[in-house]
C-alpha cells in the first residue's frame, strides 16, 4: 500500500513520453508526465502531465485535470469546446475525441479511471 504523501505540481520533475506523430496536427508539442500513484489492479491513475504548444489529437479515458499552468482549448468532437488555463478543473469522458490547441505550455495533474 502507497502511503499518503504530498508534492509540489509546478516544479516536480516529469519524464519525456513518446508522443505518436500520428497526433500531431500542428507545431511540434512534447510531452511529459509523471505517475504519482496507480491502484494495484492498474485501473486508477493518478499523475502529472505537460504538453508544450501545438495541436494534438486524443482519445480520452475517463479523467478530472486541474490545470496547474498554462492554457488550451479542447475542443470534443460532437460536444464542449473547454477553454482551460491555470485552476481550472475540466472533466473528459471515456472515448471523448478531443483536439487539444495548446497556446502555453500546459501542466495539469490528473486523475484517470480505465
Amino acid at each position: 500500500m502507497t502511503p499518503s504523501f504530498s508534492l509540489h505540481i509546478p516544479d516536480a520533475d516529469l519524464e519525456p513520453e513518446p508522443l505518436d506523430p500520428a497526433q500531431i496536427v500542428a507545431g511540434a508539442p512534447e510531452v511529459s508526465g509523471k505517475v504519482v500513484w496507480e491502484s494495484p489492479d492498474g485501473r486508477q491513475v493518478r499523475g502529472i502531465w505537460q504538453i508544450t504548444p501545438g495541436v494534438v489529437t486524443d482519445t480520452e479515458a475517463d479523467e478530472l485535470f486541474v490545470v496547474i499552468s498554462g492554457s488550451a482549448t479542447v475542443e470534443v468532437e460532437g460536444g464542449a469546446t473547454l477553454r482551460v488555463g491555470p485552476g481550472d478543473m475540466a472533466v473528459l469522458r471515456a472515448g471523448d475525441r478531443t483536439t487539444w490547441t495548446v497556446h502555453e505550455t500546459l501542466r495539469k495533474a490528473y486523475a484517470i479511471s480505465l
